[in-house]
């Protein structure tokens, strides 16, 4: 039996194979989350260069207690909507990393689209 982190790897593989095909058009909004943290970087693929970063460890999520709920991915999702905005980026391809869409990540991916982010 694999475990939960195999498992997950494989969702990632299935999932990059899919974005793959876009990824030459836009820009990659990757999503990463631990039990305590949440983070998000969109990345330009083709140079292998991370344009914008927010997690609940930067110095703009410091008022965040607990960085592991809900409440703290959808106001990561705003601030890489509103960093990505400061870039001139508008539309990405989300990237969830062989995490399920549920709860965090899917809290993070509305509160990004809430605040401009087309994806």
């Amino acid at each position: 039996m694999l475990s939960s982190s195999e498992l997950r790897l494989r969702r990632k593989s299935r999932q990059r194979v899919k974005i793959h095909g876009v990824i030459g058009q836009r820009y990659r909004l990757s999503v990463h989350r631990t039990g305590r943290h949440i983070y998000a970087q969109i990345i330009d693929d083709s140079k292998s260069v991370t344009l914008v970063a927010a997690s609940t460890l930067s110095p703009e999520s410091r008022e965040i207690k607990n960085g592991g709920n809900k409440a703290a991915a959808a106001f990561i999702g705003e601030l890489i909507a509103k960093k990505a905005k400061e870039k001139n980026i508008s539309a990405v391809v989300f990237d969830r990393s062989g995490f399920l869409y549920h709860g965090r990540i899917k809290a993070l991916a509305d509160s990004a689209r809430e605040h401009g982010l087309v994806f």
